[in-house]
């Protein structure tokens, strides 16, 4: 049974999508960008940041649902300018310390709302 994910404590869906989707003991989670959830704004113009409060909302859909970051096996990182990799690698390796997930990183033209950064991932329990 499909089971969708919903918390206050990551950004509201700015389109026709679910923050994420159970089903079968795996976790869809959809993109998330670096809005603070409370205020549906950007955290910053900085790379470093907007990865972080990327990040953050990721797990709030994951804890929401019963999730943890040990339990993702797979992201995808969507940025807009690949020069700046290594600064959204340095904080994406402060969340994933011991669990690496597998990771596909690409850059794009543009993302919503002219954020740097979106990630999206998928949990398996």
């Amino acid at each position: 049974m499909k089971k969708l994910i919903n918390t206050t404590k990551a950004p509201a869906a700015i389109g026709a999508y679910s923050q994420g989707v159970e089903i079968n003991g795996m976790l869809f989670v959809s993109g998330q960008i670096p809005f603070v959830p409370e205020t549906m704004e950007l955290v910053s113009e900085d790379v470093q940041e907007q990865t972080q409060q990327s990040l953050i909302n990721l797990l709030a859909i994951l804890e929401e649902a019963g999730y943890g970051l040990d339990d993702v096996v797979k992201t995808t990182i969507f940025i807009k300018d690949m020069n700046e990799f290594g600064l959204i690698n340095e904080i994406y390796g402060e969340f994933f310390k011991d669990n690496k997930p597998a990771r596909a990183c690409v850059e794009v033209a543009r993302l919503p709302k002219d954020v740097k950064v979106e990630i999206e991932a998928i949990a398996v329990k």
